[in-house]
């Protein structure tokens, strides 16, 4: 079987796949991995910071940065009013702050989640800021000029948006699986008119709260075919991304999913959301794999948000309480676990053979990614992270609750 990752074509159309970009969420490849070797292992408020700036109001959502410009989204907490906020690379000088949607009646998510937690994406000069059913923006990166907009694709998210928009050749990709409506749609990059729509149809239980996922989709390319795997509530489904034809589909139960694919190895890796479930399916294969697709699995062990991320024959993740796990990728054998302190949102990055993992608090740990536990550093900021940290050109750009950084040597 030939596999290749058609992860890095989705986001980049033009730009340079290597350490000059992080166009989307979980960088050029969505999976979490840096080209950088350089990129500082040690920090704190005072020690390695370039710059530092407060972005106003309220979002989850992670920096993406490509050529001179950093961008991120931002809502106001009440969740009236919508953003995308442009600064220079190098400065932290903000360029651009747009308003981009308003909502006279927003759901009370504020508990649960931002308004602005999905990650907006870059492809060829356009960033596509999205803010689920709220409505997705495209935006010229120079002129800030809005191209289109869409506000009329329905969906209760109950505690709030998180996946993001993915862009493979001429599609935009959004994942709605809220409490009242679950599906998938493509549109057009270009004019924002949808190309296909298709709901789940997955065995969901009656309860909407428990129909709920949040996760981002991958794009992989398999035997020299796409295939747009998408994560759900109950199960994920695998479709050409062309025509929306469903390809293959593994119940696995779970609600809340929002880790976002991987592949390695002929595996495709999934997590099942609040049951905790790590599944490694087998790429290539049609219809039903529920019984028959998945090579292992590992229960009660993996996390609800932050994605897991393979290096080599490796598999580590972090869980929602901060247990930080080695697996061996193809077969799901536990290497080693360790306690980190806190709770995670955040999904890791890898970058110079270390993975760098950040808290809700205000902890971050760097770890090498290795066969056996190796910490390199424990570090400070003034506050914790719900956003997935970027790296590009050395540098880690990191939204905390309350500023983004840049932290370099």
């Amino acid at each position: 079987m030939r596999i290749c990752f058609a992860i890095f074509t989705l986001m980049l159309g033009s730009v340079a796949v290597a350490d000059d970009s992080w166009p989307g969420f979980r960088g050029p490849n969505g999976d979490g991995h840096s080209q950088s070797k350089t990129a500082p292992v040690t920090w704190s408020e005072t020690e390695n910071v370039k710059w530092k700036v407060a972005v106003h109001d309220k979002g989850w959502s992670s920096p993406i940065v490509v050529g001179e410009q950093v961008w991120v989204t931002t809502a106001r907490e009440d969740g009236k009013e919508f953003y995308a906020v442009c600064l220079d690379r190098k400065t932290g000088k903000i360029i651009h702050d747009l308003h981009l949607f308003s909502d006279k009646n927003p759901p009370n998510i504020r508990q649960f989640n931002s308004y602005a937690s999905p990650t907006p994406v870059i492809d060829d000069g356009k960033i596509y800021a999205h803010f689920g059913s709220r409505g997705t923006a495209c935006i010229d990166t120079q002129s800030a000029k809005v191209l289109w907009s869409r506000d009329d694709l329905p969906c209760d998210h109950w505690r709030g948006p998180a996946s993001s928009p993915i862009v493979y050749k001429d599609w935009l990709f959004l994942l709605f699986d809220g409490h009242d409506k679950q599906y998938t749609a493509c549109l057009n990059k270009v004019t924002g008119k949808t190309v296909w729509q298709k709901d789940r149809g997955l065995p969901y239980p009656n309860d909407g709260d428990l129909k709920k996922a949040f996760a981002t989709a991958s794009v992989f390319e398999i035997d020299g075919k796409a295939q747009l795997v998408t994560p759900a509530a109950v199960g994920t489904l695998g479709y050409d991304p062309a025509t929306g034809d469903e390809l293959w589909r593994v119940i696995h139960g779970g609600m809340n999913e929002a880790c976002r694919p991987v592949m390695a190895h002929g595996l495709i890796y999934l997590t099942t959301g609040h049951t905790s479930g790590l599944l490694a399916v087998r790429a290539g294969q049609t219809g039903d794999l529920t019984k028959t697709g998945v090579a292992w699995r590992a229960d009660k062990i993996a996390p609800t948000r932050p994605s897991p991320t393979i290096v080599g024959d490796l598999l580590f993740m972090v869980n929602d309480t901060g247990i930080v796990f080695c697996l061996d990728a193809k077969t799901g054998d536990k290497l080693w676990q360790e306690r980190l302190d806190g709770k995670f949102s955040a999904s890791p990055v890898l970058a110079g053979g270390n993975l760098y993992f950040f808290s809700e608090g205000d902890k971050s740990f760097v770890i090498a990614a290795t066969k056996t536990y190796t910490p390199i550093a424990t570090n400070k900021l003034n506050a914790g992270c719900k956003a997935s940290p970027a790296i590009m050109g050395g540098n880690l750009y990191v939204r905390t609750l309350t500023h983004l950084y840049c932290i370099g040597k």
